[in-house]
């Protein structure tokens, strides 16, 4: 059996950044065929049916070996973010014994992370600082792989019908869209896609992104008083009517903010990326209200050079799962057993399950234990994805007992 880190080694050094300029294509970038392709090969090496669909949807099913009350699934995208790049991955492994973790390009510091030393003694998978590591998701993907591994080679172990999915474009909210609920065939499913050992959410936010398109007038600033319009000033003015006290980083646990992700463009023309996230479906509501309002209030001031263009991305998953809090207690109890103390607390961002759950599929998700997604600082534990399994063992376990 090959051990969970070697798989996550190998899955990391294929490209596979979503493109949020290519949204509405799935997948929208043709590098995540690749990760698709090499999975479905791998599945089929351990004597199981895989299929990718021509939108890069991997599916399997490891059938039962024993009479269960329920089907579970187990869910993870191959998809990483954009920006910091995801592209070229180094990975490195550290054997860790406290303090800094020294990089080519800087360091991962105590300082900033004092999580860190508490993984003294412990392997730790980085990247070389140029790129993010990739474990937000490829640390469930090979997480879900070792656990179908450890099933085939041991017949023994007691398992209802397990279907297993890959999905593309998960990072820029598009990779449940596509996703065939009836050909999964399961009755539950948990996505794989946490990160703090011990992870588990069942209530996500609420979540939008937005465009802000400015229409500038360029003109000589000799002669510019009374006639040139700074598409950039424009752009500062919609972020400045932001709340400072409603941003990422001035905010925690169930408290929503605005998050301006990036701004492009000169004096003639300028755009504005964002996103909107609240758990509260009324103040999520409200939320895109204020942004409307504050383009509105910008477009009378500029002569409607403003074009904003909204969309939903995903829901608060909450009202779903709670009819099935067996998800929960189960996942809790195999951490419990595997010697992890469950951390249950909603999650300040959102997963495949978050549509999945309003697909008719409740989908709870669970710990990879990567920490520091979306950076240049990403890093996760080798004992943290190898504990990992042994949840998802746990919970194939409970269901097998129905």
């Amino acid at each position: 059996m090959e051990a969970v880190e070697q798989k996550f080694l190998r899955y990391v050094r294929v490209d596979t950044p979503s493109c949020e300029e290519n949204f509405g294509v799935t997948p929208s970038s043709d590098c995540q065929k690749n990760l698709a392709q090499m999975l479905v090969c791998e599945l089929e090496a351990l004597g199981l049916k895989a299929e990718v669909t021509p939108n890069s949807y991997v599916y399997s099913r490891l059938p039962a070996n024993c009479k269960a009350a329920h089907s579970i699934g187990f869910i993870a995208h191959i998809d990483t973010v954009e920006k910091p790049s995801g592209r070229g991955v180094k990975p490195m492994v550290h054997n860790y014994s406290g303090g800094d973790i020294c990089l080519p390009t800087g360091k991962i510091s105590v300082a900033d992370f004092p999580e860190l030393n508490e993984l003294a003694g412990q392997q730790i998978i980085s990247s070389d600082g140029t790129t993010v590591l990739g474990a937000d998701d490829k640390a469930g993907i090979a997480e879900i792989m070792a656990l179908l591994e450890y099933l085939v080679c041991h017949p023994e172990v007691k398992h209802g019908d397990i279907g297993v999915a890959f999905t593309p474009d998960e990072e820029i909210g598009h990779g449940a869209k596509l996703f065939d609920v009836k050909k999964f065939g399961c009755d539950f499913a948990y996505t794989v896609d946490g990160e703090e050992l011990g992870e588990i959410s069942y209530e996500t936010f609420n979540g939008a992104c937005f465009q802000i398109k400015i229409e500038g007038v360029n003109i000589h600033p000799g002669q510019a008083k009374g006639k040139m319009i700074n598409a950039v000033a424009v752009a500062n003015k919609f972020i400045c009517a932001l709340p400072e006290s409603q941003r990422p980083e001035t905010t925690e646990g169930r408290e929503g903010y605005y998050f301006v992700t990036e701004i492009c463009g000169g004096v003639e023309s300028c755009t504005v990326n964002g996103i909107i996230r609240d758990h509260d479906g009324a103040e999520f509501d409200r939320r895109k209200d204020f942004v409307r309002a504050v383009v509105e209030k910008l477009n009378g001031e500029y002569g409607g050079r403003l074009q904003l263009s909204m969309r939903d991305q995903y829901y608060n998953c909450a009202e779903v799962i709670a009819p099935h809090m067996h998800l929960v207690e189960n996942a809790k109890a195999a951490m419990l057993a595997a010697g992890v103390t469950p951390l249950i607390f909603p999650i300040r961002g959102g997963t495949d399950g978050s549509s999945l759950s309003f697909m008719g599929l409740p989908c709870p998700n669970v710990c990879t234990g990567g920490r520091n997604a979306h950076g240049l600082n990403e890093y996760i534990s080798v004992q943290a994805m190898q504990k990992t399994v042994e949840i998802l063992k746990g919970i194939v376990n409970a269901y097998a007992k129905g």
